[in-house]
């Protein structure tokens, strides 16, 4: 959730490790800290809130020194203030911690009852204390080290400095990510690629229960088992230029913009144009002998995996178990033997999602990952590699993650349809050309931008906000709850249309603007005849359809949405487009942080 980055280097190291924050503050921006080494001492600077009140706070107050760790945060453990920012420290130890110690309490406890004086309210704290009070009784950094990570039950990647020793980090994983960097003449931590990509290409990522020893030549790994280990050093391919909005007013809505040309760029890794083919990367296993899948996943990826159980179950027979990530192991599934357990997160670090991934591997599922970070840890335990190509999304509500998610899920499902025998040839060339329809379809859809923009005043005033949709589109009508609640703080639910009148149907009234996603189609009039429910009983209706569906139903609606008619498989790609531009305009004139919204982090590295 948090990010962290540590560089032991041959110059001046602050800046630096600022611009590494900057590249990870998507993972946290509560708060942000920078501890330095120089003249034999700890220096810590530390500012709540955005990374710019820390940049202040070091124009102030100067950090020298070549080495040195930092910390964004996503506060787990304590309120986001100043002294609960990382890095902690004692007179000997600084650390940097990603992720959260579930035993915490029972360690605080005890090193209070030993005299140990704690300042913040963290789980994080803990842990530099209990290094500290190894190297204080006279162990070395790395026999502290060893000693003490056997302790911590949860998650954690770490980076820490020790004070008299000025020219070395020791870094540890266990659930969280952490990344090893080599430089010239420098070394490198950090939560992920893209922080280190400005410094080095040249990167190796730390296994489960790995420890390193971080030195200017080079680092020293060893596993949960204290052996000495190689891990390979590979290029990371992460761009080092600045992740820039250019002339977009938020990374959300520039994301929102390049949804053509990176949904445009996922298909074409997944489609043969010569033959207007579905093709998927070489596997060592047969599609054909899957009998179940069992897909798992968070938020809006959940959503996407919601449409994909309709194209599953439509195109490739094939019964399919959808589940809450965070849900998922402790239902205690019945996995079949023959199954395919399907993964989709745009990080590839979810930790929810990650454990369900273990869980599946150990009951002897084949794993698919659908991703967009294809060096994360989900995709290096994938059986079946899908990457999207959506490029780094940098705004937290995601949207061309979500998008490039049904591409690839799009694809995946057709070709199991023809692996199975259920899709001849015909109509997968039938399938492919209407995905290959969808890059021009979403453009179309982006045209009606500032009609939207001009009815967001409609729904900015709402407390209270409904979304209806049947089919594929039902899943939409939650994706667009959940966009409008991450960034305008709207309280927002989306439901099956047909079930409105079971129950939600009791708080419709004046007050309570209700989005009915309604392309033409099979399920248009079912649609509509739910909507008629609503408006009956005072509803305002905003409708988004096509030009025949707002033709037959638009009249009386307090707005109507128009979009390009589309066929139904790429309608779900298409009518993203709407409830992401609606949740971003009515944000907007709401004037609340669309990039970085309260209390949300991008990537969720705590269960």
């Amino acid at each position: 959730m948090c990010g962290i980055i540590g560089i032991v280097g041959k110059e001046a190291v602050a800046d630096r490790l600022v611009d590494g924050l900057r590249r990870m503050e998507y993972r946290g921006y509560d708060s942000a800290g920078v501890c330095t080494m120089d003249g034999g001492q700890l220096i810590r600077r530390r500012a709540q809130g955005k990374l710019a009140n820390l940049v202040e706070e070091l124009a102030a107050n100067p950090a020298p020194g070549t080495i040195g760790i930092a910390h964004t945060r996503w506060a787990t453990h304590g309120a986001p203030t100043a002294n609960n920012a990382h890095p902690h420290a004692t007179e000997k130890v600084a650390l940097v911690h990603n992720g959260i110690i579930e035993n915490y309490k029972q360690l605080r406890d005890e090193l209070i009852a030993a005299g140990r004086k704690l300042e913040s309210e963290t789980d994080s704290e803990v842990v530099a204390h209990l290094v500290s009070q190894q190297v204080e009784s006279g162990a070395s950094p790395q026999d502290a080290v060893k000693a003490v990570l056997p302790r911590l039950r949860g998650a954690f990647a770490l980076a820490i400095a020790f004070r008299d020793y000025p020219d070395m980090l020791i870094g540890a994983r266990l659930g969280s990510p952490l990344v090893l960097g080599y430089g010239e003449g420098e070394t490198y931590l950090g939560s992920d690629a893209l922080a280190l990509a400005p410094l080095t290409q040249k990167i190796a990522y730390l296994e489960e229960g790995d420890w390193a020893v971080v030195t200017r030549d080079g680092a020293q790994v060893y596993d949960a088992d204290n052996n000495p280990v190689e891990r390979e050093v590979t290029t990371s391919g992460a761009s080092a230029a600045a992740v820039e909005k250019g002339n977009y007013r938020h990374f959300m809505q520039k994301e929102i913009f390049e949804q053509p040309t990176v949904v445009a760029q996922t298909l074409a890794s997944y489609i043969h144009r010569a033959d207007n083919a579905v093709a998927l990367p070489q596997v060592d296993f047969d599609l054909s002998t899957v009998k179940r899948i069992t897909i798992v996943a968070c938020g809006t990826s959940y959503y996407a995996g919601m449409v994909a159980k309709y194209w599953f179950e439509t195109f490739a027979r094939v019964p399919v178990d959808i589940d809450v990530a965070s849900e998922f192991r402790y239902r205690e599934p019945v996995l079949e033997e023959g199954g395919l357990a399907l993964f989709i997160s745009q990080s590839g670090e979810t930790a929810d999602t990650l454990a369900a991934l273990r869980h599946c591997k150990e009951e002897g599922q084949t794993i698919g990952v659908v991703v967009n970070v294809p060096t994360s840890s989900m995709a290096r335990e994938a059986d079946l590699l899908l990457p999207t190509h959506a490029g780094p999304e940098i705004g937290v509500a995601s949207t061309k993650a979500f998008t490039c998610q049904l591409a690839v899920l799009a694809a995946l499902a057709a070709h199991l349809a023809v692996r199975k025998g259920r899709m001849d040839r015909a109509e997968e060339q039938e399938v492919v050309r209407h995905l290959l329809e969808a890059p021009a379809a979403l453009n179309a859809a982006l045209d009606f931008d500032d009609d939207i923009a001009s009815m967001a005043h409609l729904i900015a005033p709402a407390r209270d906000v409904l979304y209806l949709g049947r089919g594929p589109d039902y899943p939409l009508a939650l994706e667009g709850a959940l966009k409008l609640k991450e960034i305008s703080y709207i309280h927002a639910e989306g439901y099956a249309s047909g079930e409105m009148k079971h129950g939600p149907i009791a708080l419709i009234d004046e007050s309570v603007p209700v989005i009915v996603l309604a392309p033409s189609g099979p399920l248009f009039e079912k649609t509509v005849s739910n909507m008629q429910e609503v408006r009956a009983r005072g509803g305002k209706i905003v409708l988004i359809s096509d030009e025949e569906g707002l033709a037959d139903a638009g009249e009386g609606c307090l707005a109507t949405i128009a979009m390009p008619k589309v066929h139904p498989l790429i309608a779900p790609l298409v009518y993203a487009v709407p409830v992401q531009l609606l949740a971003y305009h009515v944000a907007c004139a709401k004037g609340t942080d669309v990039d970085q919204p309260r209390n949300l982090a991008k990537s969720v590295t705590v269960e």
